[in-house]
């Protein structure tokens, strides 16, 4: 029988060229990362299937692979009348879940406010396409502990650190306040319940645009006058950008009955907090590394259910859509410890990082030279011995080298070797 040599679909093998960006990636991204404070730390890739499915992921709970249940568990379950009967765990879909956990169970030996560092592999079960996998490395950091609106500009300052010190520049910091997405809806008179099929088709609008979603918004049943406020949201007024249009409209009663007063009064704090996020980045932007902006963005929904505050978004114009998302989620640890505990995290999107470099021909840096040595194939012990002495002593001097046979189509091989960085192939004799 033949093997399938192809990986799973949705799966990927990774070739040298990549592997040595992807390192390389990893290896800044802790550098810069503890520079900042956060603690490496380590979860297993399973997760109990009852954390997964608690209603927090958003679409991400249907992309679960589930695990079945085994050995003795498995055969009392055979005469389970559900699939879910026969599971009991789960590969994680995201970092999140797990580091919630992980907190919770360790949190006696943890200072507070912790700042986690965590670069794993995650897997969701979605249609494989250009740029998407089944598996793929997602890289966290996060603040448990700290409910001030430090946690969301650290956050947002060492991931736009990072980004320049990848080399990129002119990408956007996008900020919204889960409370003040609620709020707009609530302000344009949705029926109470639509709030959630309301922001499903406004995340939407990058791809259909403000026209879309007017279309989608009525083509659901939603009133065209409610709808027609809520689109107000979105489009800047001359002199007045997108911030200053929402904190206009919902914190000034406009005549509509009710307690307009009361409605006002209660946005008071996510306003501030967008704002005291926006100055304090702003303040610390010239000694960021990076050429970036940052923007108000009322349209940014962020797809998880357990968002509570402040929501970020990073887009990069090599990637063609967002490289980076995060925000507050305060209620997340509650739900494996009576404790409330304030968090927040940001996660970078590691493949279309790694594809952005890939693309525009980025090379890994190099302090030490690289140097190939070709010996020829039918060399005596003597020989061998002299070519291994030579690499060694190239090393001492801090040179990565290789020792490889030399192939017949030598020009070949000197391309082959100079792509991958070995700007010294040398055809060793030996003496």
């Amino acid at each position: 029988m033949t093997l399938t040599k192809a990986p799973v679909r949705g799966m990927k093998d990774i070739l040298p060229h990549e592997m040595a960006i992807r390192d390389y990636a990893v290896g800044l991204i802790k550098e810069t990362y503890q520079s900042f404070g956060f603690t490496p730390i380590d979860t297993p890739s399973m997760e109990h299937i009852g954390n997964l499915t608690s209603k927090q992921g958003g679409e991400n709970e249907s992309l679960i692979f589930k695990v079945m249940k085994r050995g003795e568990k498995l055969s009392a379950a055979k005469a389970a009348t559900s699939i879910d009967d026969l599971v009991d765990s789960g590969l994680r879909y995201d970092l999140t879940v797990s580091l919630c956990r992980f907190y919770a169970h360790n949190m006696d030996e943890l200072p507070s406010p912790f700042k986690a560092l965590q670069i794993g592999n995650v897997w969701r079960a979605d249609r494989p396409q250009k740029g998407r996998y089944r598996q793929f490395t997602q890289c966290d950091i996060d603040v448990l502990g700290d409910s001030s609106m430090l946690a969301e500009v650290e956050l947002i300052a060492a991931t736009s650190t990072l980004l320049g010190k990848l080399g990129f520049r002119g990408f956007t910091v996008h900020l919204n306040h889960r409370q003040l997405l609620k709020a707009m809806a609530e302000y344009s008179g949705f029926p109470p319940d639509s709030g959630e099929k309301v922001f499903i088709i406004l995340d939407k609008i990058d791809k259909i645009g403000l026209d879309g979603v007017s279309t989608e918004l009525l083509a659901a049943g939603m009133p065209p006058a409610s709808v027609e406020t809520y689109l107000s949201f979105f489009k800047p007024q001359e002199g007045r950008d997108l911030l200053e249009v929402c904190i206009g409209k919902l914190t000034r009663p406009d005549g509509r009955e009710g307690a307009d007063q009361a409605f006002a009064n209660t946005i008071g704090a996510p306003i501030e907090e967008v704002q005291t996020i926006m100055a304090c980045i702003e303040s610390i932007k010239k000694s960021i590394p990076a050429d970036f902006k940052l923007a108000f963005d009322p349209a940014l929904v962020r797809g998880m259910g357990y968002y509570t505050g402040p929501i970020f978004e990073i887009t990069l114009k090599e990637a063609g859509s967002s490289v980076a998302g995060g925000g507050r989620y305060d209620q997340l640890v509650g739900n494996f410890t009576s404790l409330q505990v304030p968090a927040c995290g940001f996660s970078i999107g590691f493949e279309r990082i790694v594809s952005a470099l890939m693309d525009k021909g980025f090379t890994v840096p190099s302090a030490a030279g690289k140097v190939a040595l070709l010996a020829e194939k039918d060399m005596d012990r003597e020989a061998m011995g002299a070519v291994l002495l030579e690499a060694d002593r190239l090393r001492r001097e801090g040179y990565a080298v290789l020792v490889a046979a030399r192939s017949k189509n030598a020009k070949h091989q000197r391309e082959r070797l100079e792509k991958e960085g070995y700007t010294d192939v040398r055809h060793f004799e030996a003496p």
